[in-house]
């Protein structure tokens, strides 16, 4: 078998990159982390990411107060040492709402894009090894939909279903599904043209064996990358929404609701709006940076 099968960059677009020694070479998981390291901001999104990741887990130990717990005597409170984030218009505390909003916008990250990636994956594999009047009419409905922009899509499709978290990651999911069909699509057409598979094919391997061991572990990584950027793009979603109303749910905390409940007290209360903003900004930066490294450990041509 070769290893050095090309597989295209993240975007599916790109020119190809040969296939991440991770995964076709033995021992190559310690240069792997090794290269990962030597990137500080890859390394600096990854430990964010992970405290976010801890803090939603364990949100109800780590947060002072009950986050839809009302004390008017807190109302539109300035920050303290009893409550550091202040309040908001009905007394809340907005330190611990920060902390349980984190379970909203960090699952509807995670669970839409490990649905956008359920089906665009088999979906895509199946376009670009099948071939034919398959992949035609797979590539032209996934044109359509990427002809769409992504958040106008999402939001048509969380008013379709109505207003809830759940309906919003469906709606995230969905619109998502389009751009890891396009990339697996890609992925499996540049992997299936390499020599390695040729012989696979030569020696009477079934086309479910092939695309199963021989092109899919190839395409992995561009899908592991792809899967980290856009759960970036899934928190700014799963915020829009929920500060159109069409999300999270009050008096649940959502960072997104947060903002819009912020924006008629700028002038009274500016924090409300201050630390929802913060979070979202921190979050997406932190996916961006992990991606981007990550993109950059997986390229075998990095050898630093």
């Amino acid at each position: 078998m070769s290893t050095g099968t090309p597989i295209a960059e993240v975007t599916g677009l790109a020119a190809p990159i040969g296939a991440p020694a991770l995964i076709q070479e033995p021992g190559t998981l310690t240069a792997f982390w090794r290269r990962l390291r030597a990137r500080r901001s890859a390394v600096a999104g990854l430990v964010i990411v992970g405290l976010l990741i801890l803090m939603a887990v364990f949100a109800p130990g780590i947060a002072p107060y009950d986050p839809t717990a009302t004390d008017w005597a807190n109302v539109r409170g300035h920050p303290s040492f009893a409550h550091p984030f202040g309040g908001d218009e009905v007394g809340r505390d907005v330190l611990s709402r920060i902390i349980f909003g984190a379970r909203a916008s960090l699952g509807a990250g995670l669970v839409s894009v490990a649905l956008a990636v359920s089906l665009g994956l088999p979906l895509g594999l199946l376009a670009g090894y099948a071939g034919g009047w398959i992949d035609g009419v797979i590539s032209r409905l996934t044109d359509a939909l990427l002809a769409i922009p992504f958040l106008i899509l999402a939001i048509a499709l969380a008013a379709f279903l109505g207003p809830s978290l759940v309906n919003a990651m469906i709606a995230i999911g969905l619109s998502a599904t389009s751009t890891f069909i396009r990339l697996t699509r890609a992925q499996v057409r540049a992997v299936a043209a390499e020599e390695f598979v040729e012989a696979a094919r030569a020696m009477g391997n079934p086309p479910w064996r092939i695309a199963r061991v021989h092109i899919l572990p190839n395409i992995v990584p561009a899908i592991l990358v792809q899967a980290t950027l856009t759960i970036a793009a899934a928190i700014i979603a799963e915020a829009s929404l929920s500060f159109l109303g069409l999300g999270q749910q009050p008096p649940e905390p959502s960072w997104g609701a947060m903002l819009n409940t912020a924006k008629n007290f700028m002038d009274q209360a500016p924090w409300m709006a201050i630390w929802p903003g913060l979070s979202i900004f921190l979050a997406v930066l932190a996916f961006n940076l992990f991606g981007d490294g990550l993109r950059d450990a997986l390229d075998p041509r990095q050898r630093t």
